[in-house]
């Protein structure tokens, strides 16, 4: 765990995002051409992202000297690649830290955000976790405008996680996004700063979370969470930009890191060659860790 401690501070390069649970899955797998008449249930369903998450991992493009982290899936935890257990093929193999999605998706929108439903059974999860070799966990909270009460009630819930996750020896991964399109979006990056910054100082010592938040509108805005005690990395979503305009935001904001879904799998399709397969992943991988070490 040390090791992975290591890496995943102080590594060069970006976090993949693969975590595309039971919503997502259709839309990701459409944009990598599979349609739903390729599959016939939510089995088959999982199989065919567990297909697409297998050649990304194994390609030669995908390792630790540029990727420095993955983000799976609890599905994908409980899979193999290559006769390996996904985590451990990844840090042993590739060299990349893994990470597990535990949320269970939103609650309804309140006060202009919406925090994470009630996760069952966290406990066994995050124990099944450890003992597959990973090192951090994800959980994704949205906020849609800017509303104090909201945003508060926002980051509450991701600390007082964050901390039971702590407990087991795990690193949490705290993700309030914010709307990239919200009308508001400047003011509730302030409002969400100062309460991540409060909910900061009021950590342990031997308690260290990274944050997972959308580019903000002003560069380096969040430069005073990057270089807090706690604070393990600070690391981008792309939030519905295209990885163009997502690499570009991101290259500004110093200290921070990709952690991109879409925009990692953009331009990739089933239907491609293994060589072309390849090539366009070394082509976004190298683009994605460009921006993220800049």
């Amino acid at each position: 765990m040390s090791e992975m401690f290591e890496h995943a501070k102080n590594a060069n390069g970006f976090i993949a995002a693969l975590d595309q649970s039971g919503g997502s899955t259709p839309k990701a797998l459409l944009q990598y051409g599979v349609d739903e008449g390729q599959y016939s249930n939510e089995e088959e369903m999982f199989d065919r992202i567990h297909e697409m998450r297998t050649r990304i991992i194994t390609s030669p493009s995908f390792n630790g000297d540029r990727v420095m982290g993955a983000i799976l899936f609890e599905n994908t935890m409980d899979r193999q690649i290559e006769g390996v257990g996904s985590s451990e093929f990844l840090w042993k193999q590739k060299g990349v830290v893994p990470f597990l999605k535990v949320d269970k998706g939103l609650a309804d929108e309140q006060q202009g955000a919406q925090v994470m439903k009630p996760i069952p059974g966290l406990d066994d999860l995050l124990e099944r976790a450890v003992q597959a070799g990973v090192f951090g966990t994800k959980m994704r909270s949205f906020i849609a405008r800017a509303d104090a009460d909201g945003i508060e009630a926002v980051v509450a819930q991701q600390f007082e996680i964050g901390r039971q996750i702590v407990a087991h020896g795990l690193v949490p991964i705290i993700e309030p996004e914010v709307d990239i399109h919200s009308d508001t979006k400047g003011e509730a990056e302030q409002l969400l700063r100062d309460s991540i910054a409060r909910h900061l100082d009021e950590l342990g010592s031997d308690e260290n979370v990274m944050l997972k938040l959308s580019i903000p509108s002003i560069d380096d805005f969040y430069r005073p969470l990057i270089e807090h005690a706690n604070v393990v990395r600070v690391v981008a979503l792309s939030g519905g930009y295209s990885r163009d305009e997502a690499d570009a935001r991101l290259a500004r904001n110093h200290g921070m890191i990709a952690s991109f879904s879409r925009a990692l799998t953009e331009g990739l399709s089933a239907q491609m060659s293994d060589d072309e397969f390849d090539k366009t992943l070394d082509e976004t991988i190298g683009e994605i860790y460009a921006a993220s070490i800049t």
